[in-house]
């Protein structure tokens, strides 16, 4: 029997329901501002709704959510990010060391954020989700559907490739 629209639809809300709050807090966690965080999620929350007819695998909603959620927050913090370095270089140097203090603690979050992002995604999701928000090992391999020693050994891997990145 096919699928109506509506079905479809209180299905969405349903999975929705149970994972918005964790789209929230991924974003934040990359993000780190509140109002940001919230619409980059209301935004993937309306990319998800467009695409979930086609979600092959919809008991693997959560993670898709989260997955993407990831990725549109990071594209706005590289959006941010080229708009603040264009905004500063318009603003006259004659505010002294408060613009360089600034200036200096946004490039060493940038490059903190550069090495995050340099991870192969594998590994970067589980540094989020695991140390920048959080989550359990056991929580992460639930949202990824992975086993708890391959969070183990992508976390480990990935704390070692930060270090080398950031040295």
């Amino acid at each position: 029997m096919a699928e109506t629209a509506s079905d479809v639809d209180r299905e969405f809300e349903a999975r929705l329901a149970d994972s918005s709050s964790m789209a929230i807090r991924v974003a934040f966690s990359v993000l780190r501002n509140q109002a940001d965080a919230e619409d980059v999620a209301q935004e993937a929350f309306t990319k998800a709704h467009r695409a979930f007819h086609q979600l092959r695998d919809r008991d693997r909603f959560r993670a898709w959510l989260v997955r993407m959620t990831w990725r549109m927050a990071l594209d706005h913090l590289r959006s941010k990010r080229r708009r603040m370095i264009r905004d500063m270089a318009a603003v006259p140097q004659a505010f002294g060391p408060t613009i360089e203090d600034a200036a200096i603690e946004e490039e060493r979050k940038a490059q903190v954020w550069r090495a995050v992002d340099a991870l192969p995604q594998r590994f970067r999701l589980v540094i989020v989700l695991s140390a920048m928000e959080g989550h359990s090992v056991k929580d992460v391999a639930a949202l990824l559907g992975v086993a708890e020693g391959t969070v183990k050994s992508r976390l480990f891997k990935a704390r070692r490739l930060l270090q080398e990145k950031l040295r």
